[in-house]
């Protein structure tokens, strides 16, 4: 396999264009609202201990529960995505997310609370496949690493939203306020949604493909599973998002303010630095994979071991706490794990034909938040069991970033020896490679 990207477009790609960008934006922009409304609690967790009176370990449960419905949902989402289309399962996911975030600013109680999250933890799940689906469809193959950074970028920049603007409007506006307001960003996109936005390009729709219940999803699933580029995808994303998620998500902010001695606006401002961080090296990750397929191991594994240094040794550093120096390096370290993440679809995309594309991105994307989950729930339960030490619970990231790193080398060698078939078959036959 060579390292440069193919720089001409295959036969049957998607011409690509200003239409193309503006349909493609839409589903972007659904995206966006979804980020701002599942990172929202990242910055209101230490609000939400006080509204609902939860110690750590029931906290962390919001987060879990949503990412546990969010993983769930991954390969029934692709199969959805690969049966319906991305229009119409971008506008169920549409109405569910932000139902969920009405009602977890109307909640009276943790568990109508815990319900709401897991409401918006299906509609999330619906959105992140259903754009790169829809990237597939509008763009050129050779702009999928890119298409994928970007959307990723814009999902960020729900973050940045939800750190600058979520966390300040808590503190001026109240908790009801807040959310409520917040939800209507999602009737927003809805509107726009229904109105403007198509599964395809005229003249480039899908083959029409057998959909016959049971049996054609245990064949869906089992294809995808078969290649090791799916696979490989899959561990990617499990080992390199998870820090990263596991800090912006709900832990950082209890990390800096509690452990680190840390003001909230300083370290609101630190939250920032992650999401900006990922902002600027996705942009460069996604120009160097689109040129250089090989960079994508190397990328991704060096990823993981300078954030597994930072991360050491921020949280074992000798004394009370940590310089903020280290404290910022940590936090733009974090912002590589989500570009990183996105190198799992660009192992899983070549090694499954457009019929599968949702699928197999259901899987790969099922990874990170699996790890994610697991790691939320261990970090709350070792503060809870250690009276709060954060040493201690941080240090359990190093279990899942060792086994993801095994599994990487292992299945590494099968996966691109089986891409390069994939690539030379598709030019002597002049089918278009997937995105």
């Amino acid at each position: 396999m060579t390292s440069a990207a193919p720089s001409l477009s295959l036969p049957g790609d998607p011409p690509g264009g200003r239409r193309a960008v503006w349909i493609w934006g839409i589903g972007v922009a659904v995206y966006f609202v979804a980020i701002i409304f599942r990172t929202s609690l990242g910055v209101a967790g230490l609000d939400a201990a006080d509204r609902f009176d939860v110690n750590a370990s029931a906290l962390s449960t919001f987060s879990i529960l949503q990412l546990l419905v969010y993983a769930g949902m991954q390969i029934p989402v692709g199969l959805m995505v690969d049966r319906l289309g991305t229009k119409k399962v971008l506008t169920l996911g549409v109405v569910l997310f932000t139902v969920g975030q009405l009602g977890f600013a109307l909640s009276p109680s943790y568990g109508t609370a815990l319900a709401s999250r897991a409401l918006l933890g299906c509609g999330d799940a619906m959105t992140f496949i259903s754009v790169l689906r829809l990237g597939a469809r509008w763009f050129p193959a050779r702009r999928g690493p890119l298409i994928s950074q970007v959307a990723a970028l814009f999902g960020m920049a729900g973050n940045l939203v939800s750190t600058l603007f979520i966390a300040r409007a808590l503190h001026g506006l109240g908790w009801t306020t807040t959310f409520v307001g917040s939800s209507f960003a999602g009737v927003v996109v809805l509107v726009l949604l229904l109105l403007f936005l198509k599964d395809h390009p005229e003249g480039h729709e899908p083959p029409p493909a057998e959909h016959a219940g049971a049996a054609y999803v245990r064949k869906q699933i089992a294809a995808a599973w078969r290649e090791p580029g799916t696979r490989l995808g899959m561990w990617v994303h499990f080992t390199t998002q998870f820090p990263g998620m596991v800090f912006l998500l709900l832990w950082g902010m209890p990390f800096l303010v509690e452990a680190q001695g840390l003001s909230r606006g300083t370290a609101g401002e630190l939250l920032t630095l992650v999401v900006l961080s990922n902002m600027v090296v996705g942009l460069v990750y996604g120009q160097i994979i689109a040129r250089h397929h090989a960079a994508r191991a190397p990328l991704a594994l060096g990823t993981v071991a300078m954030t597994a240094l930072v991360w050491a040794s921020t949280i074992f550093y000798p004394g009370d706490h940590a310089p903020m120096w280290l404290l910022v390096t940590l936090c733009v370290a974090l912002g590589f794990c989500g570009p990183a993440s996105m190198i799992g679809f660009d192992f899983g995309r070549p090694a499954n034909p457009p019929e599968r594309q949702g699928t197999a991105s259901g899987i790969v994307n099922m990874g990170g938040f699996v790890a994610s989950m697991t790691t939320l729930f261990a970090v709350g339960v070792l503060l809870d069991a250690t009276g709060d030490n954060y040493r201690v619970a941080f240090a359990s990231v190093f279990v899942l970033e060792a086994l993801g790193v095994a599994q990487i080398l292992r299945l590494y060698a099968r996966a691109t020896y089986r891409e390069r078939d994939h690539h030379v078959v598709s030019r002597v036959e002049a089918v278009h490679v997937p995105v």
